[in-house]
């Protein structure tokens, strides 16, 4: 399997957030600020990873009967090493992050990968596409934590951008997190159509060029023996 199609499926192609539309609880919740967004994202990055790859390794012994409790409880050890980490060098961001850190273990993205994609596959694939669709929700998360602090607080990552005054409270609070995620997922979807259409034409041009080429030319004398 083409491991770079395997990263780009879970980074872009299907996204869990802008695609997929996983994770919903946790994207709302930990968005209001871009830091938190990026840690709440490398933590589930962690985890999927980690759970993909001990998952792919176990499928083969794994009774079919107790797949589901089988994934979740390798889920939820991952997460319980992450939320330790987290509270022991980063007490700021756990405090931040609040439930919604141990409530990794019933992400669906996490288990929705696990069963779909590395219960299914190889060691390796696994790892990318846990790495691929991990970063692919990183990336969305913190940034729709940046477009969110901005216009809430005008501040980035903390460092103030404009002055508070200027912001607008509900950008902040739930209400404004679905304002932002729905634009967001508007303009996916018009890139996502404008490359589709553009591949269509690629692929159009290119069999009628070689509708061409396969087409018999006619010379000069032919044309003048036919007459």
């Amino acid at each position: 399997m083409n491991k770079g199609k395997v990263f780009l499926n879970g980074f872009i192609t299907e996204n869990p957030i802008l695609v997929s539309l996983l994770g919903m609880c946790a994207t709302l919740g930990t968005s209001s600020s871009a830091e938190t967004g990026m840690g709440m994202g490398l933590a589930t990055t962690f985890v999927l990873v980690c759970s993909n790859v001990v998952i792919s390794l176990l499928k083969s012994v794994i009774p079919d009967g107790v797949r589901i409790p089988a994934f979740i409880v390798v889920i939820a050890a991952f997460t319980t090493i992450v939320q330790m980490v987290v509270q022991a060098y980063a007490p700021a961001l756990y405090d931040a992050l609040g439930i919604f850190l141990p409530l990794i273990v019933v992400n669906c993205i996490v288990l929705g990968r696990a069963e779909s994609f590395a219960s299914k596959n190889g060691v390796a694939d696994s790892l990318v596409d846990g790495l691929g669709s991990g970063l692919g929700f990183t990336f969305v998360l913190t940034l729709l934590g940046c477009f969110r602090e901005i216009l809430g607080s005008g501040k980035l990552f903390g460092m103030e951008i404009f002055s508070a005054d200027y912001g607008t409270l509900v950008f902040v609070l739930a209400p404004g997190g679905f304002i932002v995620l729905g634009y967001m997922i508007a303009a996916n979807n018009v890139i996502m159509e404008r490359r589709k259409k553009s591949a269509e034409r690629r692929e159009r041009e290119a069999a009628e060029r070689e509708l061409l080429k396969d087409q018999p030319h006619e010379t000069p004398m032919a044309a003048k023996e036919g007459v």
